[in-house]
């Protein structure tokens, strides 16, 4: 059969044709500008497989090492991209195999659209081979999800799969297609969808609601500004821009609103959250009106909710009206896409400057930096610290690299010193925390972003959850620089232990693999690095070479991350680490 191209797929779109269900889903796809699917064939999806190969032209198809890696490396792609992830699994434990993903990005907000096989519509409900009701399973934690059955179902589930991925509040869906469906023949015509009764996913803006905030702004004495990624899914980055330039109020970031506007933006006051700065999550219990912009004041943020800024009113922006008052009673909700509240505030405020609210920020900052920051940057001795690593790895790269973690120690240091210059330039898993996540959601990110420079930094014992994906790396020659950083300890759970458990280190100690030779074997440059004198040297070689690198550092075994709010504490009642020692 002739290869279609894009141009072709475009026209043809247009017309009713006659053709196969596999070739109905795949020209849908192309119809949605879908360029990357990240994939894993077997058995029920293989008609879908075998169309495949006749859309080469216009269809890019990763094969990863695991269908875990296909989903994580789908939301790596939107996350940098902004577009929506696809991925492609087969029936059975293929499916199963997805769920993780999509809990993950259903807890994160990432658009994603998950395509499984299914067996023959005749036998659902036989226990056949490789059979899994994969639509009860993650019925839970998907925006929607459908089974077709018949071929000409196919062109609508997919438009509507695609709009409801990506607007409003986005998050994964999953279409699952019998192969019977694959196989039959149907009229084929593409409609996208832009509406679906009774889903609003942008409500109307009330004009009561953006004057209540807005006077509740302008009376505030010491304001502060949390802000999350509904910023950044909402693309109102310069919108926020503007309402804290001209209202003058410090801001401070969620975990995965990081990046949202640029670190050294002298109103930034730092990261809120279990393990973010001091002086945001002391202020959180000082200041008498506390803004939440696209977060979700969810427990990492909130510490123990009955001491949670109850000093303070409370304004929220948010999307997803499911949020407002969910976990924190506010005085006032302005309910929307902050791309259009934001703006419409910030027209009735009043131009201030609050220097002197902001300079109690950084007499915090000044305290954290001589008790935690400088220790953790600039170690004593040859044994490297986490911080250290993040320290050279952004005077390396000054900002302008995209930075994926994996879940633990590793990824708080990351979150707390890399200085984010750009936004979707930070990617980790925030609300499910994920190990296993980061090495996949790199080689997806580089995908998404094959101009930019893509880093990803991992614990030891994440990286050994998906490593197989090595293998999709080495073979698609992507240049993603991975950083392992290793205290032969799943490090935030001994953490915890040692704090809390009487430092009983109950299955935390683990052993790793020889980095190096682990990636020679994929044919992938590496080294592993010991002394911190070397440890400069080794971070420029790795950033200079030509495709992927594989750096491991042995770092400190029992390093700690501190400044820490124990679960249960209220966000003022911080600990900085030397506590004990100052006694």
């Amino acid at each position: 059969m002739e290869t279609l191209t894009k141009k072709k797929m475009e026209k043809l779109n247009h017309q009713k044709i006659r053709v196969t269900g596999s070739e109905a889903l795949l020209r849908s796809l192309v119809a949605e500008k879908v360029t990357t699917i990240f994939g894993y064939p077997g058995g029920a999806i293989m008609p879908i497989y075998d169309k495949l190969m006749d859309f080469k032209d216009s269809l890019s198809h990763i094969l990863t090492r695991h269908e875990q890696g296909a989903i994580h490396a789908a939301q790596g792609y939107a996350r940098v991209s902004g577009r929506t992830g696809v991925c492609f699994a087969t029936s059975g434990p293929g499916a199963t195999n997805l769920i993780t993903g999509i809990v993950d990005a259903y807890m994160d907000s990432t658009p994603i659209v998950c395509i499984t096989g299914q067996v023959g519509s005749h036998l659902i409900g036989s226990d056949a081979f490789q059979e899994t009701d994969v639509v009860g399973i993650s019925m839970p934690v998907t925006k929607w999800n459908y089974q077709v059955t018949k071929a000409e179902e196919i062109p609508g589930a997919i438009a509507k799969a695609f709009y409801i991925a990506k607007s409003g509040r986005p998050g994964p869906v999953l279409v699952d297609i019998t192969k019977d469906a694959m196989l039959q023949e149907m009229d084929y015509a593409y409609e996208p969808c832009t509406y679906i009764r009774s889903y609003i996913p942008m409500p109307i803006i009330k004009e009561e609601q953006l004057n209540r905030a807005a006077e509740m702004i302008n009376e505030a004495k010491k304001p502060l500004a949390l802000i999350g990624q509904g910023v950044i899914l909402g693309g109102a980055e310069k919108e926020l821009l503007a309402f804290l330039e001209k209202s003058g109020i410090p801001a401070a970031f969620t975990l995965l609103g990081l990046s949202a506007i640029p670190n050294d933006h002298p109103q930034h006051v730092g990261m809120i959250g279990m393990h973010g700065h001091a002086a945001p999550n002391i202020m959180t219990n000082e200041c008498d009106l506390l803004i939440g912009i696209g977060m979700r004041f969810d427990d990492r943020v909130t510490g123990k909710v009955s001491k949670y800024a109850t000093q303070a009113k409370i304004v929220h922006f948010e999307l997803d009206k499911a949020e407002i008052n969910k976990i924190i009673k506010v005085d006032a909700a302005v309910h929307g896409n902050v791309k259009k509240t934001l703006p419409a505030v910030t027209a009735k405020l009043v131009k201030k400057s609050y220097e002197g609210w902001i300079n109690e920020f950084k007499e915090i900052r000044k305290d954290e930096e001589k008790r935690v920051i400088y220790p953790e940057l600039f170690p004593e001795g040859n044994k490297i610290s986490m911080g250290e690593i993040m320290r050279i790895i952004n005077d390396a790269v000054k900002g302008e690299a995209v930075l994926v973690t994996d879940v633990g120690q590793h990824q708080m240091m990351a979150s707390r010193y890399y200085d984010f210059k750009h936004t979707r330039t930070w990617i980790t898993s925030g609300g499910l925390g994920t190990m296993g996540f980061g090495l996949p959601a790199a080689m997806g990110a580089q995908f998404g972003a094959p101009d930019k420079t893509v880093i990803m930094v991992a614990g030891d014992g994440g990286f050994q959850m998906t490593l197989q994906e090595l293998g999709t790396i080495a073979y698609n020659r992507l240049p993603v620089k991975m950083i392992v950083m290793n205290n032969n300890y799943l490090g935030m759970v001994r953490q915890w232990q040692e704090l809390f458990f009487d430092e009983r280190y109950s299955a935390t100690p683990i052993s790793s693999p020889n980095y190096p030779i682990l990636a020679s074997a994929y044919g992938i440059a590496g080294e592993t690095v010991k002394d911190r004198t070397d440890l400069k040297a080794a971070i420029d070689r790795m950033l200079e070479t030509d495709g992927p690198y594989l750096l491991e550092v042995k770092v400190i075994n029992k390093g700690n991350v501190f400044p820490m709010i124990p679960q249960g504490a209220a966000v003022n009642e911080v600990l900085y680490g030397d506590e004990k020692s100052s006694k």
